[in-house]
C-alpha cells in the first residue's frame, strides 16, 4: 500500500492529467488523485477518461457512482490502466452529484457504499477507499460517522479520507460546503482511535506543513486542496517536510523548463498550451512579478501561436527574485 502521509484533493475541473504532471515535478511521493470522474462519463463516454501520464504516479482515481456492477467494471478498467488505487466519492454534495445518487447522500447509505466496496475490491487487487465527509444535514453525530465507517470498513475498506466538516445537502453551494460547516478534526482523531486497524486521513481547511505535522501526531495522513492549487510550489518542499527526504528542491525555474517541455509535447499531440497553463498561474505566488507572471499566462495562453515559449516569457518578469527555497512552514 502507498503512503497517504500527504495526498492532493480530488478537484473537479482542477485535477486533471496536465495538473499532475506539473504536481510530480515538485513532489516524488504525494500522493495524487484524478478528478471525480463518474461511471457514466467512463462507460457511455469514452475509456480515454482513464489515460494518464506514467510519471503521476502514485495516482488514485477518484470515482462516483452507486451501481454496483458499473462501479465493479470501472474499477476493473482502472487497475487495466495502472491506476495505483481506486477512491470512492462519498463527499461531494452538488446537486448534480445527488442527482446521480453519489457524493455526500451516500452517507446515508452505508450498506451501498459497503457493497460497491466488497465487490469492487473482490475484483480488483489494488486498494479500494472512500472520502466522505464527518455527516450529512442532521445525521451529524458521531455514532452516525462510527456506524458508516464501521459498516463500510467491515466490507473491506481499509483506508478512509474524512473531510472535517458535514456537508448540508440543500441550501449550501459546493464552495459554501467548503467553508461554513464547522471543521471538527477531534471527530477525525476519535475515528483513528475507535479503528486504529484502519487507515485515516483528514482533509479539510488544512494550509501548512506545520499543521499537517501536528494532525499526523493524531491519524495516519493528511489531504490537501484548494491551498495546493492556489500556491503549488509548496509541494517543492513536501517531501523534505512529511518524508523528511534528503535531496535537493527543485526550483522555480527548473519546474518551468521542465513544463516548457511536456507543453511542446502536448501541442505536438494536438493539445493547447491554456490546458496545461491554467494550472500554473500561482506557481510565483509571493514573489515580486508574481501579478505579472498572472497576467502575462492569462492574456496569452489562449492564443493559437503560444508554445512552451510562453511560460519562459512569463517567468522571465519574475526572473532571478524567484528564490529556489521555499519556507519551512508552506
Amino acid at each position: 500500500m502507498i503512503s497517504h502521509k500527504l495526498s492532493v484533493a480530488p478537484m473537479l475541473d482542477w485535477t486533471d492529467r496536465h495538473c499532475r504532471y506539473f504536481y510530480r515535478l515538485m513532489s516524488a511521493n504525494t500522493v495524487l488523485y484524478t478528478e471525480m470522474v463518474t461511471t457514466g462519463a467512463i462507460i457511455y463516454g469514452k475509456w480515454d477518461y482513464l489515460k494518464f501520464n506514467q510519471e503521476e504516479q502514485p495516482v488514485v482515481l477518484q470515482l462516483g457512482g452507486s451501481d454496483v456492477a458499473a462501479m465493479v467494471e470501472c474499477a476493473k478498467k482502472a487497475e487495466q490502466y495502472g491506476y495505483d488505487e481506486i477512491n470512492i466519492n462519498v463527499g461531494c454534495p452538488s446537486d448534480r452529484v445527488q442527482n446521480g445518487r453519489f457524493g455526500a447522500c451516500l452517507m446515508v447509505e452505508p450498506e451501498l457504499v459497503a457493497q460497491c466496496v466488497n465487490q469492487m475490491q473482490a475484483a480488483v487487487k489494488i486498494p479500494v477507499t472512500v472520502k466522505s465527509r464527518i455527516g450529512i444535514d442532521d445525521c451529524d453525530s458521531y455514532q452516525f460517522l462510527h456506524d458508516f465507517i464501521r459498516i463500510v470498513g467491515e466490507a473491506g475498506c481499509q483506508h478512509f479520507i474524512v473531510h472535517a466538516r458535514k456537508a448540508w445537502l440543500s441550501g449550501l453551494s459546493p464552495k459554501q460546503n467548503r467553508e461554513i460547516p464547522p471543521l471538527d478534526y477531534d471527530r477525525v482523531y476519535q475515528i483513528k482511535q475507535d479503528f486504529s486497524d484502519y487507515q485515516i486521513s483528514i482533509n479539510g481547511g488544512i494550509k501548512t506543513y506545520a499543521e499537517s505535522l501536528e494532525h499526523l501526531k493524531h491519524i495516519d495522513g493528511v489531504m490537501i486542496g484548494r491551498e495546493v492549487y492556489s500556491n503549488p510550489y509548496m509541494l517543492a518542499k513536501a517531501d523534505q517536510n512529511i518524508w523528511q527526504a534528503d535531496k535537493p528542491i527543485i526550483s522555480r525555474r527548473e519546474v518551468v523548463e521542465q513544463m516548457v517541455e511536456y507543453i511542446d509535447r502536448h501541442i505536438a499531440e494536438g493539445g493547447k498550451v491554456g490546458h496545461v497553463a491554467r494550472h500554473m498561474l500561482g506557481l510565483c505566488n509571493g514573489l515580486p512579478g508574481a501579478k505579472q507572471f498572472r497576467r502575462y499566462l492569462s492574456e496569452n495562453m489562449g492564443k493559437v501561436e503560444a508554445t512552451g515559449q510562453l511560460l519562459l516569457d512569463a517567468f522571465a518578469l519574475v526572473g532571478d527574485a524567484a528564490p529556489t527555497t521555499v519556507a519551512q512552514d508552506t
